[in-house]
């Protein structure tokens, strides 16, 4: 699989969170900063983006996102009930209209009985958030750009 970004997706984020007078705060955890750096990359995003949280490890999903102990316990990192505490979290801390979070296992080993590519990403917007599941194939990158992708894709859906 060959990685290509134009850089028009996140450009398109950036540009309908202007024109609905939005902000934007990632929770990212698997991903790395890969998100909130494409959004960076677009002239003009101070306008939407307030913070960016990489919360690689489970103490700091809980002591930075607010995700309950119990969450991580009973359900791990990589789940759904996690990428929604992470959305709802992340856009309380920042005080932000809209958080996109990511957690999922990008190899190469599995994790918690999750396999290598599964992915849960989060979309926190008007008081709701929004969970999809993917199951991403390819190497570690390839599977931290997907996620990048499908995560601004989710921004966009939820918000229009």
């Amino acid at each position: 699989m060959e990685l290509r970004n134009n850089g028009l997706l996140e450009k398109h984020v950036v540009d309908v969170l202007k024109e609905k007078k939005l902000t934007i705060t990632t929770a990212e955890s698997c991903t790395g900063g890969m998100i909130s750096s494409r959004i960076v990359n677009v002239p003009g995003a101070s306008a939407v983006l307030k913070q960016a949280y990489v919360t690689y490890c489970d103490e700091a999903k809980h002591t930075v996102l607010g995700v309950k102990k119990e969450t991580l316990e009973k359900y791990y990192a990589v789940s759904s009930q996690t990428a929604c505490e992470m959305a709802e979290g992340g856009a309380k801390a920042a005080g932000a209209d809209v958080c996109v979070s990511v957690t999922g296992v990008a190899g190469p080993d599995t994790e918690d009985g999750k396999p290598v590519g599964c992915v849960f990403i989060g979309c926190f917007y008007n008081g709701n958030v929004t969970v999809k599941e993917y199951s991403f194939k390819g190497n570690r990158m390839e599977i931290r750009s997907q996620a990048a992708d499908e995560a601004l894709k989710l921004v966009l859906n939820v918000v229009k």
